[in-house]
C-alpha cells in the first residue's frame, strides 16, 4: 500500500511540475534579478571619508558586498574571488567597481577598512554607515546581519547575508552572485554586464 501510495504522489509531482512554464534561460552564471524593486540605491562614506552613492560609479559595473573585517571565511573568500576575477579581466577590470560595506560599524573603523579592503585589490572600496543608516540600508537591501558568539563587548561574529548585488554601467540592478561562485563564473558575468551595456 506504501508503495502504490508514493507512486501516486510520484505522479501527481510530475504532472504538477509539468503545467509549470519552462524556466527562462539566463546566459549569467549568477541568478538573473533585473527588474527588481529592492537595492535602488546606497548613501554611504568610503573608507577615504567621502559619500558616496550608486551613481558616482555611472559607466561601471558596480558589484556591493555586505560584510565585516573580523568574517573568518565568507568576506575574505569573496573579496578574493572578486580580485582573482578583476585579474583575468585585464583592462575591463578598469570599469569593475567592488564595494565593501560593513555590517560591523562597532568595530569597523574607518583606517580599519582602509587597511583591510585595498589590500585585495587597490580599487576596492570598503564603505560604512553609523548603526542606524545600517538598519535602513539593510532593509533596501534585503540584508540580514546579527551578532552570535559573542564573548565580550568586542568579541563576536556575525552571521550574515553573502550574496553579491551586481549592477550594470547604467546604474540598473541585474545579478545576485551567491556565495562561492569563483573567480571564472564572476569575470563571464561581469565581461557579459560590460558587452551588453
Amino acid at each position: 500500500m506504501k508503495g502504490w501510495l508514493a507512486a501516486v504522489g510520484m505522479v501527481a509531482a510530475l504532472t504538477l511540475a509539468a503545467c509549470q512554464p519552462a524556466p527562462q534561460t539566463s546566459p549569467f552564471q549568477a541568478t538573473d534579478i533585473t527588474g527588481a524593486a529592492f537595492a535602488r540605491d546606497f548613501r554611504l562614506t568610503d573608507h577615504n571619508g567621502q559619500v558616496r552613492t550608486l551613481a558616482d560609479f555611472k559607466g561601471k559595473v558596480v558589484a556591493i558586498f555586505f560584510g565585516y573585517t573580523h568574517c573568518p571565511d565568507v568576506c575574505p573568500t569573496t573579496l578574493s574571488d572578486f580580485a582573482a576575477a578583476l585579474q583575468q579581466m585585464g583592462p575591463q577590470a578598469e570599469r569593475v567597481q567592488v564595494i565593501f560595506v560593513t555590517v560591523d560599524p562597532q568595530r569597523d573603523t574607518p583606517d580599519l577598512l582602509k587597511q583591510f579592503v585595498p589590500a585585495f585589490n587597490p580599487d576596492f572600496l570598503g564603505m560604512f554607515t553609523d548603526a542606524e543608516g545600517l538598519k535602513l540600508l539593510a532593509k533596501e537591501y534585503k540584508v540580514v546581519y546579527q551578532k552570535t558568539s559573542v564573548k565580550g563587548a568586542d568579541d563576536y561574529l556575525i552571521d550574515h547575508s553573502a550574496g553579491t548585488y551586481v549592477y550594470d554601467p547604467q546604474g540598473r540592478l541585474r545579478l545576485l552572485m551567491p556565495y562561492g561562485s569563483g573567480p571564472d563564473a564572476i569575470a563571464q558575468d561581469l565581461k557579459m554586464l560590460l558587452a551588453t551595456s
